[in-house]
């Protein structure tokens, strides 16, 4: 697993999948649900990152199946992909946690 944060759309993408496989397309209708219209993933880049997740171990093609005489790849989340979205939700969330407190946010002191 690599120490390096992970890029944004690798986290939303695992966010997508985490529940339920999915296609490309679905995954990024998700994508854009998870950030509340924030993030579009671009066809290029949404399938890049697909490649990336693949080589890495962290999503596997689950099936592929035949829409409209096209070919669908469904993917999901794997083991190592699963370890990996809790790792980066609870670096994400310490990090949040740290700037509520610097900010004073909920009643916690900042610190100066």
């Amino acid at each position: 697993m690599s120490d390096r944060a992970m890029q944004e759309l690798g986290l939303l993408v695992l966010t997508a999948l985490a529940d339920v496989p999915q296609h490309g397309y679905a995954i990024a209708q998700e994508v854009k649900v998870i950030t509340d219209g924030r993030v579009v993933p671009r066809t290029g880049a949404l399938y890049g990152a697909l490649d990336r997740l693949l080589a890495e171990g962290l999503i596997e093609v689950e099936r592929e199946e035949v829409v409209d005489r096209r070919a669908r790849r469904i993917f999901a989340l794997s083991a190592a992909g699963r370890e990996r979205l809790a790792v980066e939700a609870e670096r994400l969330a310490a990090t949040v946690r740290e700037a509520r407190k610097r900010l004073g946010i909920d009643g916690a002191a900042a610190s100066v």
